[in-house]
């Protein structure tokens, strides 16, 4: 058994949405730092480009911009990707969006926005990308794998209504999509976040010392905890968890009961 390159992405594409900043760019670092070409992408391209610009001085690093909420943005975002590469070995949809509002006053607005980038937009890039995914699995699995959240495995106290309903629907969509996946040797799995800071999670970025009371470990997640886990699902290490969700939050998750 040779070891030495089971994390390895040498030589592997990676597409990373929502990956201008938070969790994203965390992933983005780890994958560059094991030898893959990242593209990211993010709505807003201002910030995009930014942080391509900031990451190419590790590895290659692209911006590609766009919303891929909507069925437009995801195929504009797929033809972006085909002028730089005709495969793709690794596909993370973390793009997401959170909402709260008291369970009386819960607008439309917060549930359509929020689940269509959540739940809607990995499954329909997924489908989109499938024919190059499909296309990299030669003598390795290409992989694809789901940012969902703790959210979606217990509850949070908050009133983030459809925030948890698409993250725990992205839990189950993963294991669904993994069965029909699998066999054209394309790997779908998820990661479960708890506390990382991130724009989304402002109380681990502005009140860690407060979050990390509420967590058994003692402390909120750091760069290198969401990279390795990424890392490991993303490289052969990771090849045969198909369908699973890693839960990566210091316990906070059964301590919630």
């Amino acid at each position: 058994m040779d070891t030495s390159q089971m994390f390895s992405l040498k030589g592997r594409s990676a597409l990373i949405t929502g990956g201008s900043r938070g969790i994203g760019r965390m992933i983005a670092e780890g994958f560059l730092r094991q030898g893959a070409r990242v593209y990211i992408s993010a709505r807003k391209a201002e910030a995009c480009d930014a942080t391509a610009k900031e990451l190419s001085a590790i590895g290659h690093c692209v911006s590609l911009p766009g919303d891929v909420s909507t069925l437009e943005g995801v195929q504009q975002l797929v033809a972006a990707l085909q002028q730089h590469e005709q495969t793709l070995d690794i596909l993370v949809n973390n793009a997401g969006a959170a909402w709260g509002a008291p369970y009386d006053e819960f607008p439309e607005s917060g549930w359509d926005k929020v689940v269509d980038l959540n739940l809607k937009a990995p499954f329909f890039l997924t489908q989109a990308l499938t024919p190059m995914l499909r296309a990299a699995a030669t003598d390795h699995l290409a992989k694809v794998i789901h940012i969902a959240s703790i959210d979606g495995v217990s509850v949070n106290p908050q009133e983030t209504y459809s925030y948890a309903a698409s993250k725990a629907g992205l839990i189950h969509l993963t294991r669904r999509m993994a069965l029909k996946l699998a066999p054209e040797r394309i790997a779908v799995s998820a990661i479960a976040p708890g506390a990382f800071a991130s724009t989304m999670n402002k109380d681990a970025r502005d009140h860690a010392d407060e979050v990390s009371r509420r967590i058994p470990l003692g402390r909120i997640g750091t760069p290198e905890d969401m990279a390795g886990a990424a890392i490991f699902l993303a490289s052969r290490a990771g090849d045969y968890v198909v369908g699973s969700t890693l839960i990566v939050d210091g316990g906070v998750t059964w301590a919630r009961g």
